[in-house]
């Protein structure tokens, strides 16, 4: 059974679905009109199921992942002692080695499967989502976003202490009812095949799949593009919506990103930590951000060769991975070999690498500026968690200046860009203490 086919039973309901809309909509006079006619009469009936979901990848498709791993034709080594150049060769070999032989995906599939997963469709796409209610009452509902190259695989190490919050080191008014869906073009979801999917149209998908599920008030919470989908959800703001958390925030001001993006030195007058976050931003858009350039301008180029390498794509992607933990470039000490190769895989055997870089085409904007972010127009509270190995630490002063309605500012002495990935203890006790005090308006 390939992937796709273990979405059969799903895929099937949807056709039947589909056939009856389709006569519907002739019955009406409207096939021939569009050529989603027959999705949009779908969606008119009503299609808003929420349908149980497993993962199973064929074991074709795990020996083909195999085969192509060991077939890659490698390059020379690269010419320098360090990573000026990219990621090593010997360090990519040791990875894909392992990937190649004795790395197990049925592991991964098992434990994901032990939680309830699900798929609903919303806007014509299939959202993938887990949800765990917690035994507690009164429970507060959390939706949690991913970025890129995470997965909703990020979150798995911080369910049980959100959900279940007295067995590590919290209390039971501190639970979650925790919702992670997978944005649409990564992992499970389903791929758009229209243009479209930015993050405001993401943040109206979150905020139907929270209506969906019986939530009338909930929180978002999101690093990378989940706070982009984050911010843009408190520009909105759909009514259930009472606060977002943000690992990533977007706080560099109009005319400080303007120097940084024309490779200026640091303006007379900065603090010393605003300083180090201008010099962070510097080099990282001077040395590190082509990966992203190439996907805001050209994600299907770059989809070719992500689509059809394996290895190719590992190397995209464990190049950031290990830049942007808070792992002095060896991501394995902190998140293991197996969970790195677990993330890669799932871009590799979902066929989601190209779809999962459109994202970046269709935000086309500076995820750091406060001023392209619009981070002016949020109305909701905003709670945020600084963690010293992101792609740079955002000052107070910034923060504050970028949120109006910030009401929690914390840094951290540990955890990365992944912060829940990373740090899932860490991460889950600032939720508990970020969206405690807005427990008390709900």
């Amino acid at each position: 059974m390939s992937l796709s086919d273990a979405r059969f039973p799903v895929d099937l309901e949807r056709r039947r679905l589909l056939g009856s809309a389709a006569a519907a909509a002739a019955g009406a006079g409207l096939l021939g009109l569009l050529p989603s006619a027959a999705v949009r009469a779908a969606t008119s009936l009503g299609d808003d199921r929420i349908r149980p979901f497993r993962a199973q990848v064929s074991e074709q498709d795990l020996a083909d992942l195999r085969r192509r791993v060991r077939a890659t034709r490698w390059p020379d080594r690269e010419t320098v002692a360090d990573t000026s150049q990219g990621l090593p060769l010997a360090t990519l070999r040791t990875l894909v080695d392992y990937w190649g032989g004795d790395y197990d995906w049925r592991r991964l599939e098992t434990r994901i499967n032990r939680l309830p997963q699900f798929i609903t469709r919303i806007d014509g796409v299939d959202i993938h989502f887990i949800h765990v209610r917690s035994r507690h009452a009164d429970a507060l509902p959390v939706i949690l976003t991913h970025g890129w190259p995470g997965s909703f695989l990020e979150f798995l190490g911080a369910i049980d202490p959100l959900t279940n919050p007295t067995a590590h080191g919290g209390r039971a008014e501190d639970a979650f009812d925790v919702v992670i869906p997978s944005i649409p073009g990564y992992g499970f979801s389903s791929r758009p095949d229209t243009t479209g999917w930015g993050p405001e149209r993401v943040g109206r998908a979150w905020d139907e799949l929270m209506r969906r599920l019986g939530y009338h008030h909930y929180v978002s919470q999101g690093g990378d593009h989940g706070s982009v989908i984050s911010d843009a959800m408190g520009r909105q703001p759909p009514p259930g919506l009472r606060g977002i958390h943000l690992t990533m925030p977007a706080t560099v001001p109009g005319d400080l990103m303007a120097a940084i993006n024309a490779g200026a030195a640091p303006p007379a007058g900065l603090a010393a930590d605003e300083r180090e976050a201008f010099q962070a931003l510097s080099a990282f858009f001077g040395r590190n951000a082509a990966y992203g350039a190439m996907m805001v301008t050209r994600p299907q180029t770059i989809g070719y060769a992500l689509n059809d390498s394996p290895v190719g794509l590992a190397a995209w992607m464990y190049d950031k991975i290990a830049q942007w933990t808070d792992s002095d470039g060896q991501p394995e000490r902190v998140l293991g070999r197996d969970a790195i190769l677990d993330d890669i895989s799932l871009y590799w055997l979902t066929g989601t690498a190209t779809s999962a870089g459109r994202f970046y085409w269709e935000n086309n904007n500076n995820n750091f500026s406060a001023t392209a972010q619009k981070t002016d127009r949020i109305t909701v509270p905003v709670a945020v968690s600084v963690f010293p190995g992101e792609i740079y630490r955002a000052p107070r002063s910034w923060t504050e200046r970028a949120y109006p309605s910030l009401y929690y500012f914390n840094s951290l002495d540990k955890g990365g860009h992944f912060a829940a990935w990373e740090q899932p203890q860490l991460f889950s006790a600032e939720l508990r203490a970020a969206f405690r005090p807005l427990r008390k308006t709900l």
